[in-house]
């Protein structure tokens, strides 16, 4: 199980170091930046984009908007012909639903700190060595 999960992270990370560097190149290439350059700073911009998202994503709070189609919601029609208060309807999020939550929050979290690293490694101001 655990196997399969870390095939999946690895191909999602892959593949954010892949589509991260490709769209880099072709705006640098549109704007006349030297390749190394844009690709580092793709990486450093998209890990810092997904570091926020997990940020955000993780700190969601455990209450939740109902839907349209439960039982408890009250929809525009229903405010209109005095079928409630008018205001959002919460209810509190499932065990499964926060779990979900925490998870994606890891998830961006680990490919925001892997492009953010690779900008590093791609970074030819600093030399590792």
């Amino acid at each position: 199980m655990y196997r399969a999960a870390l095939r999946r992270l690895v191909v999602v990370v892959f593949g954010a170091i892949v589509g991260t560097a490709l769209v880099s190149l072709s705006i640098g290439g549109l704007v006349g930046s030297s390749p190394g350059r844009a690709v580092t700073l793709g990486f450093y911009l998209v890990g810092c984009l997904f570091l926020l998202a997990g940020f955000f994503t993780g700190n969601r709070g455990p209450a939740r908007v109902r839907s349209e189609g439960d039982p408890g919601s009250t929809g525009f029609l229903g405010v209109i012909f005095g079928g409630g208060g008018g205001g959002r309807r919460l209810r509190w999020a499932t065990l499964n639903e926060q779990d979900e939550t925490i998870n994606t929050s890891a998830v961006y979290v680990v490919i925001g700190i892997v492009l953010v690293f690779a900008g590093f490694l791609v970074d030819s101001r600093h030399a590792l060595f």
